[in-house]
């Protein structure tokens, strides 16, 4: 333990000791280097006095996602500063090599650093630090509706055109804004689906998260064919210290009632049939399913006497469950819901023609549409946010699949 700390201090040491070079490169006044010097070490002691106060038994509150806001906008940038000047790092010593063992040069062995490279790191690194306090402004709150049509050859004909509007991972505890929540609900109204699914993750970690935003998130309006939800790994308060079971078991019901208290019905395990005209299609409902989360979902109870005739539409938290289950079972799940991944809400993307997110290198599935062997998922990018206080990149999202029956048209 003591090991690792020293490890850390170490890197970070490391990380200010480069900034401080470009800084140093541009600015010659001795007080602009204080006053950095001074400001970096009381930024350092902050984010290390901060994690150090983390409550086990309270979980993430806003302090702590400032925090994380403050070592991503303060440590991201000089990151990026310490990657290009240890490059140059790497080019002085070769250059320096070369000259003395090749040309018998006799001047410095290591020359000193060139200014323009400070300038161009600084300009590079500006690119995170701007985007990062926008995610933290602006991005948490830029709802996009991104609309999806996917065709089965096997959806019964009364849902040809079916709409259904997702939401996932809302995360409430982490909100400050009633007057862009509320724009949020309207733009889901807007869409005027056949059916609204919610799947999973309506707070952080306690009930009473959810409090001031259930009469909001009541303005959800009926929709014809229902509301329904299933649980996410959050919503079993698993990342905090209780008193007692019975403290956790009492939160966990009052998370499940939650849903019930915004008009959706919650899905345990379970499925129900959505009828329309002479058709209908089974909504399945599994608890949290997660390959490195908590495993409390039963695919077999929850499709308990369905077939693989039966057009499915499964709701499951984790897309993990996708990629190591569903998807090779052999009652075919026509469609899986999921969220989770929030996008990990740091990325880039492009629509239609690029996406990028660390994530992807833990969830092979993590955002948008998937198919193989015509079994679809999609994966929402989330509602809300969580630890980082903000979105760069990949924006809160608000789905709305359209059902078409048929092959997809090339």
């Amino acid at each position: 333990m003591i090991f690792r700390f020293i490890f850390i201090v170490f890197i970070f040491l490391i990380i200010e000791l480069y900034a401080y070079q470009a800084v140093k490169t541009l600015f010659k006044v001795r007080w602009i280097l204080v006053s950095y010097q001074i400001l970096s070490l009381l930024i350092f002691l902050f984010i290390v006095y901060s994690f150090t106060q983390f409550d086990r038994s309270v979980g993430q509150t806003k302090q702590t996602m400032l925090t994380m806001g403050l070592m991503l906008l303060v440590y991201l940038p000089k990151i990026v500063l310490t990657l290009i000047l240890f490059g140059e790092d790497i080019y002085r010593v070769c250059l320096g090599s070369i000259n003395y063992f090749v040309e018998s040069d006799n001047a410095d062995f290591l020359r000193s650093r060139r200014k323009f490279v400070s300038q161009i790191g600084l300009g590079i690194a500006a690119v995170p630090f701007l985007s990062l306090i926008y995610g933290m402004t602006i991005g948490k709150y830029n709802y996009k509706v991104i609309k999806q049509r996917i065709f089965f050859p096997d959806l019964p004909d009364a849902f040809d055109g079916f709409t259904i509007t997702q939401i996932s991972d809302v995360h409430s505890g982490s909100f400050d804004n009633f007057e862009k929540i509320n724009y949020a609900i309207d733009l889901i109204n807007e869409q005027n689906s056949d059916m609204i699914l919610f799947t999973g993750d309506i707070v952080n970690t306690h009930a009473k998260e959810m409090h001031p935003w259930i009469d909001t998130f009541n303005r959800i309006k009926k929709h014809e064919y229902g509301k329904y939800s299933v649980l996410g790994n959050h919503d079993y308060g698993e990342y905090v210290t209780w008193p007692t079971q019975a403290d956790k078991d009492e939160n966990f019901q009052a998370i499940k009632n939650l849903y019930g208290q915004i008009g959706f019905n919650l899905l345990l395990n379970e499925h129900t049939f959505i009828q329309k005209g002479d058709d209908k299609i089974a909504l399945v409902g599994v608890e949290n399913w997660g390959h490195n989360f908590k495993q409390a979902g039963d695919l077999n109870k929850a499709a308990q006497n369905l077939n693989k005739e039966d057009f499915k539409i499964l709701m499951s938290h984790d897309p993990s469950h996708w990629d190591h289950v569903v998807q090779h079972d052999d009652r075919h799940f026509q469609l899986t819901l999921s969220g989770h991944t929030h996008g990990m809400q740091l990325g880039i993307e492009i629509p239609g023609y690029f996406k990028w997110s660390l994530v992807q290198y833990v969830y092979k599935h993590w955002a948008g549409l998937y198919e193989n062997l015509g079994r679809y998922i999609y994966v929402n990018r989330g509602f809300g946010f969580h630890a980082y206080p903000g979105r760069v990149g990949i924006m809160p999202e608000i789905t709305v699949i359209q059902l078409k029956k048929g092959e997809k048209v090339a």
